[in-house]
């Protein structure tokens, strides 16, 4: 047997040698540039698709809280005064109003939000002024469990209670079977916080923005070039 081949083949070679760590620093930096680059050209491809969606989301949302409205406008509480709004964007300071085919104020969509059983949960319910009643409700966002706390917008029974409810006193969610008031509401068996949760960002929001709405006769006329939405046929 050769003995400059046994040395030769058992010599390490650069080709054999592992990757120093500055290089393989380099290679991690250079994927996770190319992954950031791709992720916000993917985000700037669907921004105006996910705006869009979120505007359609939002409208029917205030459709099906307030019956009979055709157009709706943003308001805004500035200088102790609601005054419409411009902005394509949402914030909690903001409310809608919604009027009929002939420009007739119905009443007001009013937003709240606060932390549920697992994240946040935004809802939106309508609210008529005149009777003070509560005409609908519905949840803009929530990640309650699957199953259980997600019943706060998939249990019609639960959703149906906010129709027509008087709002002349705080709202309370009681067992089911139980409430004998009118300002009482069964709670949904099995996700008793999460209906509790609803409850308690309507009172809330209320207490907020009720001493804020113009007295009734004096509330903002629909201001037809910037009517930001129009229900759909």
């Amino acid at each position: 047997m050769n003995t400059a081949n046994i040395t030769s083949s058992t010599h390490p070679s650069a080709q054999n040698q592992e990757p120093g760590s500055s290089r393989l620093v380099i290679s991690m930096a250079v994927a996770g540039f190319i992954s950031g680059v791709i992720i916000i050209a993917i985000y700037m491809l669907t921004f105006d698709t996910i705006k869009e969606n979120k505007a359609r989301e939002l409208r029917e949302a205030v459709f099906r809280v307030l019956p009979d409205v055709s157009h709706m406008q943003k308001l805004h509480f500035v200088d102790n005064k609601m005054v419409v709004v411009k902005s394509d964007g949402m914030d909690d300071e903001m409310i809608f109003a919604g009027y009929d085919k002939d420009a007739k104020f119905i009443g007001y969509a009013i937003q709240g939000k606060a932390p549920g059983f697992q994240d946040t949960v935004h809802i939106l319910y309508g609210y008529l002024s005149s009777n003070s009643n509560i005409t609908g409700m519905a949840v803009l966002e929530s990640r309650e469990t699957p199953g259980l706390g997600d019943k706060i917008f998939k249990d019609m029974d639960f959703v149906s209670e906010f129709i027509n409810l008087p709002m002349h006193k705080d709202i309370k969610a009681v067992k089911k079977g139980t409430k004998t008031q009118e300002n009482e509401i069964d709670a949904i068996t099995g996700a008793t916080i999460s209906s509790k949760i609803v409850v308690k960002i309507i009172n809330q929001a209320f207490k907020k923005w009720s001493p804020r709405l113009p007295q009734q006769g004096s509330e903002p006329a629909l201001e037809l070039s910037e009517v930001k939405v129009v229900k759909e046929s």
